[in-house]
């Protein structure tokens, strides 16, 4: 389903109260899209058949409207309920909803300039030979623009949305206060820990600087894997809201579906982004984990995935990165006791859950590691194992059995896990796991 532009020029709200009220009526979009039917339907269906959410398309539209004109911190958190809803929401809704990870509304260009010249200095033009002012992406804390400089560098700049940074603490407190006024959290659930972790990870995005020393540690990294390309930082023409680099050109990996790519091509490009994936977390211990698929490119020409926004790079601790490789070696051999040790020291697992409900997160942890016991090439479009586990790990949410208190850092983590798992899934590839996994087990 097409989904129309939105106006350009709208100022982003900025007060508190502002803000609230936009969250407010996207919340109360989002209660209406589902309706009374499907509200009683999600809290009650225990019947282990997968059902789809019935989103009325116009109150899905409005909902992501405001998000997208708020940008900021509620737009990236409408953004985590987007990375493919097409296995839990209509068709319909999930194209909308899928439309939130690239549809921030632009500045207008006296913003862009104000930005600019606060950053850059009053003649920050005077320092390009050609400035493309229409932005060729938009996101929730910043616009791109193509430019070219005096001395013949060919960038793309990052430029942010006034007042982003300001409201990230208000759009937290406003989550807050909406998840405990509607009762939106999870039952029994403490969001304070994931939000203060959010609300560091948001601010350090919204640290051009920081993100700026975060690519350059990650291009390090990689070093000169021909397979990979991350795009130098200019240092010249960055600051704190102004971030310039090396423009590359490819297209957003998930458009690899298009007729004119071979499965070959999918194949390859799923294959690399789960290496990229190990390689993270047990070799860099320094994970991308925004996985939003515009931010991977693919050079049909080259055959090199292009790395782009490492706003929200984590570092990962020694003793964390220990507990996901064994709970990969126990789930390759099918160790459930040992799966079991790992969720309760992960805080997946609740120390006084009983022994059939310490069981059963067990054996769903153990069942994400099918994929890595299949021998050749697992075709994750064929897959149903999606369905599999949202079915137990929903009826696992009912019976109480799951940890209240996960290690924080873990929430960041499992974006980056399941925006991989939902990509692969999306090109409807096929990558031989237990052989890309070997390595680290």
């Amino acid at each position: 389903m097409a989904t129309p532009p939105l106006p350009s020029g709208l100022a982003v709200p900025s007060k508190r109260l502002a803000r609230l009220w936009h969250l407010g009526r996207a919340t109360g979009d989002l209660a209406a899209g589902v309706g009374l039917r499907g509200l009683i339907e999600l809290a009650l269906n225990r019947d282990g058949e997968m059902s789809r959410i019935r989103l009325s398309p116009e109150r899905t539209q409005r909902f992501t409207d405001r998000l997208a004109r708020m940008r900021g911190a509620a737009m990236k958190m409408g953004q985590l309920m987007s990375l493919d809803g097409s296995d839990i929401f209509s068709p319909e809704a999930a194209a909308i909803m899928a439309s939130l990870r690239d549809r921030a509304q632009p500045m207008p260009l006296g913003q862009v300039n104000q930005v600019l010249s606060g950053e850059l200095g009053a003649d920050w033009d005077k320092r390009f030979r050609r400035f493309n002012f229409t932005p060729i992406a938009a996101a929730s804390i910043g616009q791109v623009h193509q430019a070219e400089t005096r001395d013949g560098r060919h960038l793309a700049i990052k430029i942010q949305f006034p007042g982003v940074r300001e409201s990230i603490d208000s759009d937290l407190d406003n989550f807050a206060f909406l998840g405990q006024t509607l009762g939106l959290a999870p039952r029994g659930v403490n969001l304070e820990p994931i939000l203060t972790l959010a609300r560091r990870q948001l601010h350090q995005e919204a640290d051009y600087l920081a993100e700026a020393d975060a690519l350059d540690a990650y291009a390090a990294l990689v070093g000169d894997d021909p397979d990979l390309l991350v795009p130098k930082v200019h240092r010249d023409l960055s600051s704190t809201r102004v971030l310039a680099m090396d423009f590359a050109t490819g297209i957003p990996v998930d458009q690899l579906t298009g007729q004119a790519f071979r499965r070959e091509e999918r194949d390859r490009a799923a294959t690399l982004l789960v290496r990229l994936l190990l390689r993270e977390l047990f070799d860099f211990a320094l994970v991308q984990t925004d996985p939003n698929y515009s931010n991977f490119l693919y050079q049909a020409e080259t055959r090199k995935l292009v790395l782009l926004d490492f706003g929200a790079t984590e570092r990962i601790a020694p003793a964390l990165v220990g507990y996901y490789r064994q709970m990969m070696q126990a789930s390759v051999i099918g160790d459930t006791e040992a799966v079991r040790q790992c969720a309760l020291a992960l805080g997946y697992l609740d120390p006084d859950a009983s022994p059939e409900q310490a069981a059963g997160v067990a054996e769903l942890i153990a069942l994400t590691g099918e994929p890595l016991r299949h021998s050749g090439l697992y075709d994750f479009g064929a897959s149903d194992l999606f369905e599999r586990i949202f079915v137990g790990g929903r009826a696992l949410f009912y019976e109480d059995a799951f940890g209240r208190k996960p290690e924080p850092a873990t929430f960041f983590l499992h974006r980056k896990f399941v925006g991989t798992f939902m990509l692969c899934r999306r090109l409807r590839a096929r990558v031989d796991l237990n052989a890309v996994t070997a390595a680290y087990r």
